[in-house]
This record gives structure tokens, sequence and C-alpha cells, in this order.
């Protein structure tokens, strides 16, 4: 009796293995490793040779739809002005010349405001507001993400409905308070309402609830301070998120024009100044395509060099609740 059930178990066994090896033999067929795909994605791809090339084409597209407009913009600043309005247009520039350049240069030679003047503007507002930014709205976010008080879930809910207003329907309210403080046509006008942007205490308080609670209560323990636990603590760990806000407040400020605030043409941005240049009529089209491309440049650098910082996955020191 017992050989008859052993020998009943052993073909159980061999018939879950042969269909084992059939159902591995199949994945194999359907879905081949392929050097290719492993290439693509260091080792760890199961895809197709069909299906890696798929992935290639699309990226492909999607990567020359990004580019196009730079490849436009770049191309712009370097056409001569009969290339600029030819029908239609041309995507590459065919008789190069830095012509839009020097008569931007000339322009700015002569212009009673030095150039120099209005990057200095933009220079000062677009730090002072995006440093500020971030040092408020992370003090703002802490108390929110990692303590509980009355009140603090109505105020993250003020913060989220906060972000569907655009800046166009808080302009009056803005000039308005900026009127009543005595700071129309000061650069206080524009670095005080960058401080109060929903954007960065809603990002620092998502980011910062991911920081474990261990951290803080580990340094709270031990006598330190909220401003200790504060900088020492939870800043270096939620690094990626505040020079993401960073990039974006600086892009925001960057491209801001303080038409509505600063009256004084020495007070002026350099965007005030370039949209000036672009009102002048179709004779300034070159020197308007050589500031844009000027324009375009420095966010651009800024991103470059930060991007490492901002796809950085947060680090939690390995810490588990």
């Amino acid at each position: 009796m017992a050989k008859a059930e052993k020998e009943k178990l052993t073909r159980n066994q061999r018939k879950i293995a042969r269909i084992r090896r059939k159902a591995e033999r199949a994945q194999r067929k359907g879905r081949p490793r392929t050097r290719f795909g492993k290439a693509l994605t260091k080792g760890r791809s199961n895809r197709t040779v069909r299906g890696s090339i798929a992935l290639l084409i699309n990226l492909f597209l999607f990567a020359l739809l990004m580019v196009f407009p730079v490849v436009f913009l770049v191309s712009n600043a370097f056409k001569p002005i009969n290339e600029l309005f030819i029908f239609p247009p041309k995507l590459f520039v065919i008789n190069p010349t830095l012509d839009n350049f020097t008569d931007l240069f000339d322009l700015l030679s002569n212009s009673l405001v030095p150039f120099t003047r209005y990057l200095f503007n933009t220079l000062l507002i677009v730090l002072l507001g995006s440093i500020g930014h971030i040092l408020l709205s992370s003090m703002a976010a802490f108390p929110l993400a990692k303590f509980r008080f009355p009140g603090a879930k109505t105020l993250s809910n003020i913060v989220t409905l906060s972000l569907m207003f655009t800046a166009a329907v808080t302009a009056v309210p803005n000039y308005i308070i900026m009127s009543r403080l005595g700071l129309v046509d000061t650069y206080w006008a524009i670095i005080l309402p960058a401080f109060s942007m929903s954007l960065g205490l809603f990002l620092m308080k998502n980011f910062m609830e991911q920081v474990p609670d261990a951290l803080v209560d580990a340094a709270q323990i031990d006598g330190a301070t909220y401003f200790t636990m504060l900088w020492r603590i939870v800043m270096p760990a939620v690094k990626p998120a505040w020079i993401t806000l960073f990039i974006v407040s600086f892009q925001t400020l960057w491209g801001n024009t303080a038409g509505n605030f600063i009256y004084t043409e020495s007070m002026k941005p350099l965007p005030a100044m370039l949209s000036q240049i672009a009102g002048s009529g179709v004779a300034r089209a070159g020197v308007v395509a050589a500031t844009s491309l000027i324009m375009f440049i420095v966010p651009v650098v800024v991103f470059t060099v930060s991007q490492s910082n901002v796809l950085e996955t947060m680090s939690t020191s390995g810490i588990k609740e």
C-alpha cells in the first residue's frame, strides 16, 4: 500500500515538473531576454527585440517633440532679418549671422539704463525670492508634517486649495496689499509675494512627511531644538525637494516682468527690458530672437547643473518604523 502511494506521489511530482518546465519554455519563447533590451535597462529587461525597438522609437519621437522648440529658438537667434519672415518658416538657418547679437549690444550700449543694471535687478529679485521662499516654506511645512496640533489638518487643506488659484486671480489683491504697505515701485513688491507661493509649502510638507519620525524623536530626546531638527536633520533628507523648489521659483521669477509693480526704469528686471524691445516692431525681430535665446540659456544651465539632485530619490537613512 505504501509502495503504491509512493509511486503515485512520484508520478504527481513528475507531472508537476513537466508542467513547470512547459510553462518556463513558453515564457522564454514569448519574452526572450535580448542583449539589446539588457543594454537599454542595464541588464534588467525581459522585453523582446520588437518591444525594445518600439520603446526606442517612441522615446526618439518624444525627444524630437521636446527638442524641436529648442532648435527653432537657437536657429532663429542666428537668422538674418529676411529669413525670420520666410513663409513657410525654415527650421534651420540658411545664412547664419551674429548681427542680431551685435544689434542687441549696440542697442543696450545706447540705452539710458545699462544692461548690467537690468541683469542685477533680475538676479537680486530671483535669488532673494527663491531663497526666501525655500526658507519660509520649510519652516512652515515642518510643524505641519511632523507635529499634531489643533487646526493642522485645516491649514493643510487650505494650502492644497490655494494651488487652484492662478497668479492672475491674486494679482489685484497682491497689488492692494503692496500699495497699502507702501512697497509699490520697489523690489519687495515682487520678492515678498514670491515668499508666499503655496506650491513650496505643499511640496516641502509632502516630502517631510516621508522622513522617519524616529529621526525627529531621537533628536528631541537628545535635546535638539526645533531649528536644529529642521536644519540639521530634516532639510538634508529632503534635499531633492528644496532644490526642485529652487528651480521652479527661479524660473518663475526669471520670467517676471514686474510691469504691474515696478515703474522706475532703473529698477526694472531684464524681462521688462526685453518686452520693451519686442514692442518696437518688426525691425527689432532679430534682436528679440537673440534676447529670447539669452533668456532661455540661464534657466537651462541652472536645471542642468542641479538635475542630478532633482531626480535623486529622497534618502531615509534605512530606518523603518
